[in-house]
């Protein structure tokens, strides 16, 4: 059973803010459409397949890797929340 999408304010914020870092790294948005198609399809494989990613200490949340950016998600009975998009190489610490 395919699940709806739901994006936190949180994951659309980062979403937002690694395309801006990316877009005035490289001075072109080149890199944030590839991957933003990277996110994408890994968010339709999560909507056919939400148990594909790793297990989390915590009931019914999942991690995804796309590259170095970990998608943060929780699985319900109809849908799927995104909560975070966190990049692998920050310190976890960090994350809350």
């Amino acid at each position: 059973m395919a699940r709806n999408v739901i994006w936190s304010l949180r994951a659309r914020e980062d979403r937002k803010a690694i395309f801006a870092y990316w877009n005035d790294h490289n001075k072109s948005k080149e890199y944030s459409r590839k991957l933003n198609k990277l996110f994408k399809e890994a968010i339709q494989l999560l909507k056919s397949h939400p148990y594909i990613g790793r297990k989390t200490a915590l009931p019914d949340v999942y991690v995804k890797i796309v590259r170095q950016y970990l998608l943060i998600y929780e699985v319900t009975d109809s849908d799927i929340i995104l909560h975070t998009i966190w990049d692998g190489r920050r310190n976890p610490d960090d994350m809350f």
